[in-house]
C-alpha cells in the first residue's frame, strides 16, 4: 500500500489481526526482508512493514535522512492506520529508527526488539568510513553497494545461504544513490541512546550474531548484562533473519508473548 507523505510516496504492508507489530528493515534492505517471518507472526498479530525513506518503494526527502526523519515518517503511517500502541522489531538501521521513534513518541511503545542493532552511536572510525563511502558511491555506486552488503555476511554464510544472499544483494542494488547517501549520513549523525535504552520502561530484547562484523558484540553483552537487558546471541553474523532464521523467529515470538 502507498501513503502520501511530504510530497513523496511511502510504501507499507498491513496484514493480520491482533497486537500491532511494526517491522523496520535495515540499510540497503526493504520491507521484503521480513517475508519469510510474516506468516508466523501474523497468526496472532497485526504486522505492519514499512519501506524507510530512500529504500524500496519509498521516495527520498533530501540528502540527509536522520533517524528522527525516518521515525516521523513511520509515525505518520501508524497514525494513518489509527494505531496507538505497538511493538517494534528493527533490524540494524531499523533498530536505530525504532530507538529514535521511542524517544519521540514514548507513550506509544509496548516493546522494542533490536535485531543485529545497537543503541550506541558510531565511533569516530565508522563516522569517517561513512563520510568516505558517501563520496565514493557517487562515482562507483555498484561496487560500493556490493562491498557494503558483502561485509554483512561471512564467507561461509554467502555460500550456505547463496540464494538468500543474492536476492538481498539484488534488492540492495535497487537502492537509489540518494537513498544510500541520505541514510548513511543520517546514521553517521545519530546520537548515542545507551542511557535512554537502559532506563526505558518498555519491554526490550537484543538479538545479536556472534560473528557480526558491524557491531561490537562483546561490549554490548557487557552493557546488557550490567543493565539486566534480555539478550540472545546466535551462532552467525549480522543477517540473523537469514543466517539463524528459525532461532530468530522463535525468540521474536517468545518476546511478543511476554508483552
Amino acid at each position: 500500500m502507498v501513503f502520501k507523505y511530504k510530497g513523496i510516496e511511502k510504501f507499507y504492508t498491513d496484514q493480520g489481526k491482533g497486537s500491532a507489530l511494526v517491522l523496520l528493515h535495515g540499510f540497503l534492505e526493504d520491507s521484503s526482508m521480513w517475508q519469510e517471518l510474516i506468516p508466523e507472526l501474523t497468526k496472532k498479530n497485526r504486522v505492519i512493514t514499512i519501506d524507510l525513506l530512500g529504500h524500496g518503494k519509498t521516495g527520498c526527502l533530501g540528502y540527509v535522512h536522520t533517524m528522527e526523519d525516518m521515525a516521523a515518517a513511520v509515525y505518520a503511517i501508524l497514525k494513518h492506520l489509527k494505531l496507538r500502541k505497538y511493538i517494534f522489531i528493527g533490524h540494524s538501521m531499523g533498530g536505530y529508527v525504532a530507538l529514535a521513534f521511542t524517544r519521540l513518541y514514548p507513550e506509544s511503545i509496548k516493546g522494542l526488539c533490536l535485531l543485529n542493532s545497537t543503541y550506541e552511536e558510531d565511533d569516530n572510525e565508522r563516522k569517517q568510513l561513512r563520510a568516505r563511502a558517501n563520496k565514493m558511491v557517487q562515482s562507483n555506486y555498484v561496487n560500493m553497494v556490493r562491498m557494503s552488503f558483502a561485509n554483512l555476511f561471512s564467507a561461509e554464510s554467502k555460500l550456505k545461504h547463496a540464494k538468500a544472499f543474492n536476492l538481498a544483494l539484488e534488492i540492495a542494488l535497487k537502492t537509489p544513490i540518494q537513498g544510500y547517501m541520505a541514510a548513511n549520513e543520517g546514521m553517521r549523525q545519530r546520537e548515542d541512546t545507551s542511557v535512554f535504552f537502559a532506563e526505558a520502561s518498555f519491554k526490550k530484547v537484543v538479538l545479536l550474531g556472534k560473528k557480526d562484523t558491524i557491531l561490537n558484540v562483546n561490549d554490548m553483552l557487557k552493557f546488557t548484562n550490567k543493565h539486566t537487558i534480555e539478550t540472545h546471541v546466535f551462532s552467525e553474523g549480522h543477517m540473523s533473519h537469514i543466517e539463524n532464521k528459525e532461532e530468530v523467529t522463535q525468540q521474536i515470538l517468545h518476546f511478543i508473548e511476554k508483552i
